[in-house]
């Protein structure tokens, strides 16, 4: 297994040739869901103890388990947030798992440690960041908000002097946060200050002052620049204000959002994020990587690495000389060098693409709100802020837009799925493929009729 015989260079051509062929396709199959004793009874059994051999368990894969996938690149994959990896930072991604390196220390991955880290550079540097911000690639924006969080905690107990004694504490986000931060707060064992939106859907400054009038337990607020569901930025200015009052840890959630810092349209909607403590934002979500890959920036670093840094004999060795270790940023020890395929991508084919790509998708979105507004059996729920487009079908009641989702999803159509806003259930449509077309939106809402 550990060598490279004559067969396996050739299963590493038919290994090739799958990955090519499947990048090539435009657009790829769709997919479409199994049920588990579909998928039981069309897979077989693979695992037996002679083994299927590999182009065996090749032609397995593409032609029995992938099918039964949704392809999160097809251009009219709409759901949730969509992912869409260049072709370079795909290839890339081979090369990374063909290397075998260690990237959570700077004494054994240095050369990789030290391209993730222009990639963060450049990410921080988007957002207005000091040149000493950093921090590392963790697997996603649920571990990157719960690493961002713990380190927040950290520095309220540990502070000089601490800033909070209370034996409960509590972390302030909005009504809409991100499911992940109030599952981050279990894991803490922390309750959540739930703070009420205003009539946009966005926590503001003003709303979070009063929430906090009499609270001394608070240790973090919670910013989302781009909510999952509509793709809204919260008062950033508003919220870092009432946070350098009250010396708070001001967090923004930017996994989908904070992406469109490179775009220059809409640079500007996320004025205040320069005052963040920390943040996070997903590269496998509109930064064009692969799964699974989550930038976590720490506007101080010297606390992520306070709050996460974990000790034993037999890891003495990696801090005698000072380095910058990832492992101590985030909730994790081991890692892959999750953020290369991004660092590679973007060192191949420049910044300008990416802003020139990001632009593309938020010019699809805004086409596709004008072509909503020109329907009369449709009607915007919100402006799209960023490029999350929901509507609602007039008339309709919930199990027609859930009908109308199967229907799309089994024709091999789209892969859409609705959403609720309140209590209303609407269609929701998400943005982020630069190969994503006008005519791919005209074509979803032409089955709306």
């Amino acid at each position: 297994m550990h060598r490279l015989t004559p067969e396996l260079r050739e299963l590493a051509a038919s290994v090739v040739d799958t990955a090519l062929a499947r990048l090539a396709a435009d657009p790829p199959d769709l997919g479409r869901a199994a049920s588990p004793a579909e998928v039981r009874e069309r897979a077989g059994r693979s695992i037996t103890p002679a083994g299927l051999g590999g182009e065996d368990a090749l032609a397995l894969f593409r032609d029995v388990l992938l099918p039964t996938t949704a392809a999160i690149d097809h251009p009219r994959y709409l759901a949730f947030i969509p992912g869409t990896p260049s072709v370079a930072s795909a290839l890339f991604d081979l090369v990374v798992s063909a290397s075998s390196v260690y990237a959570g220390s700077w004494l054994e991955g240095a050369g990789a440690v030290h391209a993730e880290n222009e990639a963060l550079a450049w990410l921080s540097g988007l957002a207005g960041l000091p040149e000493e911000a950093g921090g590392c690639f963790v697997q996603g924006g649920t571990n990157g908000n719960l690493s961002a969080l713990h380190a927040a905690r950290e520095r309220a107990r540990m502070g000089n002097p601490p800033t909070l004694t209370s034996p409960r504490l509590r972390v302030a986000c909005s009504e809409e946060v991100h499911s992940s931060v109030r599952s981050a707060a279990r894991v803490m064992d922390v309750d959540v200050l739930s703070v009420p939106v205003d009539g946009g859907r966005r926590l503001t400054g003003e709303a979070l002052r009063a929430a906090l009038e009499g609270a001394d337990d608070v240790f973090a607020v919670v910013a989302t620049a781009g909510t999952t569901n509509l793709g809204l930025i919260d008062d950033l200015p508003g919220l870092a204000a009432v946070c350098r009052e009250r010396d708070l840890w001001l967090h923004v959630d930017g996994a989908y959002g904070l992406a469109g810092l490179c775009a220059p349209s809409v640079r500007a909607r996320f004025a205040g994020i320069e005052h963040a403590d920390s943040l996070i934002v997903d590269p496998h979500k509109w930064l064009f990587a692969p799964f699974d890959c989550c930038a976590l920036i720490y506007r101080d670093p010297a606390w992520g690495r306070a709050a996460h840094r974990q000790t034993a004999g037999y890891l003495d060795a990696l801090y005698r000389e000072e380095a910058w270790n990832p492992s101590d940023y985030g909730v994790h020890l081991t890692r892959r060098a999750r953020g290369l395929p991004f660092w590679f991508s973007l060192a191949a084919h420049g910044t300008d693409a990416y802003a020139e790509a990001v632009e593309r998708t938020l010019a699809v979105t805004r086409a596709g709100a004008e072509e909503v507004r020109a329907r009369p059996e449709l009607e915007l729920v919100a402006e799209p802020e960023l490029s999350v487009l929901a509507f609602r079908r007039l008339g309709w009641e919930p199990d027609d837009y859930h009908h109308w989702a199967s229907e799309l999803i089994a024709s091999g159509t789209a892969f859409v799925l609705p959403t609720t806003v309140g209590s209303e259930t609407v269609v929701r449509l998400a943005m982020v493929n630069p190969r994503t077309t006008e005519d791919d939106i005209a074509l979803v809402l032409d089955t709306l009729r």
